[in-house]
């Protein structure tokens, strides 16, 4: 995982809350593409969140901040890792992760 992002257990144990180091503002609608890609179903879109429907219900945030609702830590950190790389386009070496990871964040600037 390296330094990408943090994950954390939340406190109804349910799920895992993954935050993107380094991230302000992601494009959500760029973000949901990929997931949607991935095989999710979207379902709420609003300027606040979107939500997503598979193998584990997810919950994105325009901060980047993604819920994973699941209590294995494994399936968390294998969907932050697909859909947590952050990226921007003048910044890419300075805030890509070691790790391969499939997906990459387009980040807004404020």
């Amino acid at each position: 995982m390296g330094n990408a992002f943090t994950m954390e257990l939340c406190g109804s144990k349910g799920a895992y809350q993954i935050v993107p180091e380094g991230v302000d503002r992601i494009v959500l609608e760029e973000v949901a593409t990929r997931i949607e890609a991935d095989g999710y179903t979207v379902g709420l879109q609003s300027r606040l969140m979107w939500t997503f429907s598979g193998p584990s219900d997810l919950s994105l945030f325009p901060s980047g901040k993604l819920l994973v609702k699941t209590q294995d830590k494994e399936i968390a950190a294998s969907v932050a890792q697909r859909h947590l790389e952050t990226r921007s386009e003048e910044h890419t070496s300075e805030l890509q992760s070691p790790c391969n990871l499939v997906c990459r964040l387009l980040l807004e600037k404020k």
